[in-house]
């Protein structure tokens, strides 16, 4: 089993921090691939609206030029993109959803035999399966709001607000809060897509939001951010535009959970049983919500976590004294510090040949 520290572990922090800072200097020359481009609709939308400076992959490129790593952002959208792989020494991707959170890219990356930061196959595929990680939820006795699942056909509205999910996919792209009838059918329809995927359909259950990022340190224990709370000013809920924040509005409000000690040991307990349920690795972030009658329900779960300097992941970082470049640290240790494959597969031989399928997506 795991073992897990909280912000009350100060000196195993302290001592981890220690650890990482002597660990960098070894590692310079070495070369990190940081994966970035517009695969998936939460991507495109990033890359097409997000202003530069307010994007993971700018302040993860600044974290890697401290630490002193040769680096490089790869495209996975370039035909180049697997060939390029093998001149780097391991992976940071910071690609969401579809083809980047979901197993697809660990599975390439397990099969070249390529070192990565984060959860592996099966954990990735799980938690990006909105519908599967619900069930997983269930099966380890975490607490979820209750839900259906719509693959097309009538629809039997219960009369109660729900939130209306894509399966698959963050930053609540194609999500929408329904309550009343005559707007369901089009919140499905906008969840399915083309694709015609089944839809999540979720009990509304208003709230506070909350998240509690997860970090897994050099001597293997896992480190629990404290518990942030989010307030969203000017939307019914913490909706994609209100993520995105294109505008610099501020209409989102990051701040420490203020928890009674039991409410806080509840949640952090939540999400170690799904790092453990899950067999989860490197980083992570679970979401919840808290109601006014102090339940506790989990959302979902997030194994590539945003990475912008403001982002939730880093501030609770910060709140237990991480850098935004020790927690970077951490996820590279964990990378390098994982066993070696010891498959028979032969050394992948790429050919500059290789031909290439155009993909029919939206720019």
């Amino acid at each position: 089993m795991t073992r897990f520290l909280t912000a009350s572990s100060s000196k195993a922090v302290q001592q981890a921090t220690r650890t990482l800072h002597e660990w960098q200097p070894a590692r310079q020359g070495l070369g990190v691939a940081l994966v970035y481009g517009p695969v998936s609709l939460e991507d495109r939308l990033y890359h097409s609206k997000c202003p530069v400076e307010q994007r993971s992959v700018t302040a993860l490129s600044g974290a890697l030029k401290e630490i002193g790593v040769r680096w490089k952002v790869l495209d996975p959208c370039e035909p180049s993109f697997i060939p390029e792989l093998a001149g780097y020494d391991a992976v940071l991707s910071n690609l969401h959803g579809p083809f980047g959170e979901d197993g697809r890219l660990q599975g390439l990356l397990d099969y070249i035999r390529m070192p990565y930061c984060g959860s592996g196959v099966a954990a990735s595929a799980v938690a990006a399966d909105k519908v599967l990680c619900k069930r997983v939820m269930e099966s380890l006795g975490v607490p979820t709001p209750g839900w259906w699942v719509w693959s097309g056909g009538p629809v039997d509205w219960a009369g109660t607000a729900v939130m209306v999910k894509p399966p698959f996919g963050g930053s609540s792209v194609g999500m929408s809060l329904v309550r009343d009838r005559a707007a369901l059918p089009l919140a499905l329809a906008d969840a399915a897509r083309d694709e015609g995927d089944p839809v999540l359909v979720e009990d509304y259950v208003p709230g506070v939001p909350l998240t509690v990022g997860l970090l897994e340190l050099p001597s293997g224990e896992v480190l629990v951010f404290p518990p942030l709370a989010t307030e969203v000013t000017e939307a019914d809920f913490y909706d994609a535009d209100t993520k995105l924040d294109a505008d610099s509005k501020g209409a989102v409000t990051v701040r420490a959970a203020e928890l009674k000690p039991a409410l806080l040991a509840e949640t952090t307990g939540y999400a170690t049983t799904l790092w453990d349920g899950m067999d989860l690795r490197g980083s992570a972030r679970v979401d919840f919500v808290l109601t006014q009658a102090g339940q506790v329900y989990a959302l979902e779960v997030n194994t590539t976590p945003g990475m912008s300097r403001d982002s939730n992941f880093a501030v609770g970082g910060a709140m237990v004294g991480l850098t935004h470049t020790d927690i970077v640290l951490a996820m590279l240790h964990e990378a390098l510090a994982r066993p070696p494959y010891d498959v028979p597969l032969p050394t992948p031989a790429f050919s500059s040949s290789t031909p290439t399928r155009e993909a029919a997506v939206s720019p």
